[in-house]
């Protein structure tokens, strides 16, 4: 069996130069490229995904890579999964949540993911099926096991495309649940569930490289995701991730 332990290296390594450049610029005016009605894209994604790319190949020149900002690379059976910035409108607007998430698929499997978040100067990281750690402190989900006690994100409205059924879902859950959080990164909240500071995530509507290395994360610290794709490719679709103890599922049942 394949030790991905030398890419995980890697990825940390183009993960923490990311998040010190996204640092570097957050307090800098932003040049949007496109403006879209429950998104930004900005110039800066492209520049870091650049950044991450060249880190990438430098070491696994025979790698390829699937990005939010583009493809790189030929078809090849190690493929990175990059989002330069995940949280793009609250890096925009000045809140300090977002992150730069990478994971590896080797052979159509996910292996490794890190999550680095620059402002907090955390990086969750993991090797599938192995130890997983916050700057190398062990973590794991929570032991909670009622809706009650749970701390969840639920996507509702507009920007998951569930419009009035979004809205009905999210008032149906946050009645049963302790508190309901909006970060405005996928990538954070799931790996929030891993460390026990949360515990589920719900999105109708998101993007493989938005949760591919969290998903690593969370499911080697003992959680689970469940992903749903809503096209051929298998890059966009819905998500339910928790710490595998709440009764989740039943829980966004609704008559």
């Amino acid at each position: 069996m394949t030790d991905y332990t030398p890419h995980l290296r890697t990825a940390e390594r183009a993960a923490r130069l990311a998040g010190a450049f996204l640092r570097q610029r957050f307090h800098e005016i932003k040049v949007v490229d496109e403006e879209l009605p429950t998104d930004i894209k900005l110039q800066l994604d492209k520049e870091c995904q650049l950044l991450i790319i060249r880190e990438l190949l430098a070491d696994y020149p025979q790698s390829c890579v699937l990005g939010e900002e583009g493809n790189a690379g030929e078809e090849a059976a190690l493929q990175w999964i990059v989002d330069p910035i995940d949280g793009t409108v609250n890096y925009f607007y000045g809140i300090p949540i977002f992150c730069v998430s990478i994971a590896l698929r080797a052979d159509g499997r996910l292996v490794l993911g890190c999550v680095y978040d620059p402002m907090q100067d955390e990086c969750f990281t993991a090797l599938a099926g192995g130890a997983v750690s916050c700057n190398e402190r062990l973590i794991r989900v929570s032991s909670r096991d009622t809706m009650a006690q749970a701390v969840v994100f639920i996507g509702h409205g507009r920007h998951d495309g569930s419009g009035e059924a979004g809205i009905r879902r999210f008032a149906h859950v946050s009645a049963q649940v302790r508190k309901i959080r909006i970060l405005g990164s996928a990538a954070l909240a799931i790996c929030y569930i891993a460390a026990g500071r949360m515990d589920a995530y719900v999105e109708g509507r998101i993007s493989l490289w938005d949760f591919a290395a969290a998903q690593v994360i969370l499911e080697a610290a003992g959680g689970v995701l469940e992903f749903s794709p809503a096209d051929a490719a298998g890059i966009k679709g819905a998500v339910m991730a928790w710490n595998g103890r709440i009764p989740l599922p039943e829980a966004l049942k609704m008559d």
